[in-house]
């Protein structure tokens, strides 16, 4: 699963210890996946599931020092073959397999809520998967005394819940961050950060089976059936992405090549010609794209973690103190 570093302006962890938190991420699903996955194959009768109902029990996972997947009883299976969440093996080069995080970093816990009992291997990684994105969302919007207010659109963004749970642990996603760029806010689109490269995406989802018609104009058209529209050429937010992340890496000295993907999964694109830098993924190579991106199996870069700091450096962030928050919540309910 990528790893969400930050999303619009909310709180992260990252902004804390990027060199430090990814491989924390790793552990920490790694650990619960083997456990959980051990625990089926084995049949053993453990307890029922435990649900979290709402946000003052889901915030406890801040408040307890071990992990805990909590289980529903599994009997009458037959055992399959193993399958990892992961197949590649993942380090990071700023920080060696005996360090550990500090004991005020690790006060977190997972606790999924849980409906059925999965019949297979494969529902079993589906159900994990699910859950663990939930707590991926709180992850990357909270630390230990700070948390953000969550738009719930975005737990029900599918491309935002496709590229996390699709691409793997070594990939560092920013999911429309909002910069602060000479004391003016500027709001990026996809930046994807893998080992190697930095991916700016623009996304074009509003209409299923939709085909657009590029050219070097301001604006596109957009065919859906028989009507016709114009939409904002998207190479111009490229552009603009590209430019800012650039000048921000060029400052601190970093060497990142920067990579544009114009990018729609439900619908075409009818481009003439081919510009210069710029890709297009549509629905005719997007699993093709996705494949690609999810084969890389390089560990985690010193340059790749420089580049993603360096972003955080300049985002803009949005928070209340956890006390204030529990406080109004309180004020609330009376």
């Amino acid at each position: 699963m990528a790893q969400l570093v930050k999303i619009q302006d909310y709180i992260s962890r990252y902004q804390i210890d990027l060199a430090r938190y990814p491989t924390q991420f790793v552990r920490l699903k790694k650990s619960q996946w083997d456990r959980i996955k051990r625990q089926w194959e084995l049949g053993e009768d453990i307890s029922e599931w435990q649900h979290i109902d709402n946000e003052t029990e889901a915030d406890t996972f801040e408040e307890k020092e071990r992990f805990s997947f909590i289980k529903k009883i599994f009997t009458g299976r037959q055992k399959e073959a193993a399958e990892d969440v992961e197949d590649i093996e993942i380090s990071n080069e700023l920080i060696s397999s005996e360090d550990t995080i500090p004991e005020e970093e690790t006060t977190l816990t997972f606790e999924p809520k849980i409906v059925y009992a999965p019949q297979s291997i494969h529902e079993l990684k589906r159900m994990f998967i699910d859950q663990f994105f939930h707590f991926q969302m709180k992850w990357a919007s909270s630390t230990l005394r700070e948390k953000s207010y969550v738009d719930p659109r975005f737990m029900r963004d599918s491309l935002l819940r496709t590229l996390l749970q699709t691409l793997p642990d070594n990939f560092l996603l920013f999911y429309y961050p909002i910069l602060q760029i000479r004391k003016a806010p500027i709001e990026l689109d996809v930046v994807l950060m893998s080992p190697t490269e930095c991916i700016c995406i623009t996304v074009l989802e509003a209409d299923n089976q939709a085909v657009y018609v590029g050219g070097s104009d301001r604006f596109w058209m957009k065919k859906v059936g028989t009507k016709d529209s114009k939409v904002l050429n998207p190479t111009i937010n490229l552009a603009r992405m590209e430019s800012v992340l650039f000048q921000l890496f060029k400052e601190e000295n970093i060497d990142m090549p920067i990579r544009k993907v114009v990018l729609t999964r439900n619908g075409y694109f009818d481009y003439p010609g081919s510009p210069y830098g710029i890709r297009f993924v549509d629905r005719r190579n997007y699993g093709e794209w996705m494949e690609h991106l999810r084969k890389v199996s390089s560990p985690m870069k010193h340059m790749q973690i420089r580049a993603s700091q360096a972003i955080l450096n300049t985002v803009q962030t949005t928070s209340f103190n956890r006390d204030i928050w529990q406080q109004a919540s309180q004020t609330t309910e009376d």
